[in-house]
């Protein structure tokens, strides 16, 4: 009998098929809430993994950029546990919190460098409308290269997967995670200006 969606849980490693041994080692033995609830389909974990080391590392973007791109889709879809995750591996590869927090903002324009402000707007154009505008892809086109696109377009794609995943199972924050961002960021305030920034899309 298949598992209800509200039965799926984290699974501990020690429960994990062998064929994650990879997942295992490349996270030193402690893979986040996320890795354990995808071990539940070893098959998906399994090919999934290379994509995620390569998104989690903003492929040819490069960590800040991938970083803005990340945050941008986790205040789209409401997701708590992609917000703070992301606010974590951010605030490591260079962004400011006064950034972080501009994420949460509709504006693109006020402090935002025009790479950034193409980005955002890129993100809020794949997520609203599923493609880049020409106008944009011209805007785009100034900053970044067509692998960036590439990855931009990817990245996006596979951190609405993963927020749908998270939303679906209520995945709660890793403790680790919540503890080293706690003085920066809460669920509560994130899912009040998460709420925000979609009233304004409307």
């Amino acid at each position: 009998m298949s598992k209800k969606l509200s039965q799926v849980k984290p699974l501990a490693t020690q429960h994990w098929d062998k064929a994650l041994t990879k997942v295992i080692e490349d996270t030193k033995g402690a893979p986040l809430h996320v890795h354990q609830l995808m071990a539940n389909n070893p098959k998906l974990l399994d090919a999934w993994w290379d994509f995620r080391n390569h998104s989690v590392e903003g492929g040819t973007l490069g960590k800040r950029a991938g970083e803005l791109v990340i945050l941008r889709v986790a205040v789209h879809m409401q997701a708590w546990y992609e917000w703070g995750s992301h606010v974590d591996r951010a605030l490591t590869c260079g962004l400011s919190i006064d950034e972080i927090n501009r994420v949460l903002s509709h504006s693109t324009e006020a402090g935002w460098l025009p790479a950034d402000s193409a980005l955002l707007e890129a993100v809020d154009e794949l997520v609203s409308h599923h493609c880049i505008s020409g106008k944009l892809q011209g805007q785009l086109a100034k900053h970044f290269n067509t692998a960036q696109l590439m990855d931009l377009i990817a990245i996006q794609g596979m951190y609405v997967i993963l927020a749908c995943m998270i939303k679906s199972w209520g995945l709660a924050l890793d403790p680790q995670v919540h503890d080293r961002i706690a003085e920066h960021t809460s669920e509560r305030d994130f899912v009040v200006a998460a709420a925000r920034f979609k009233a304004s899309l409307n």
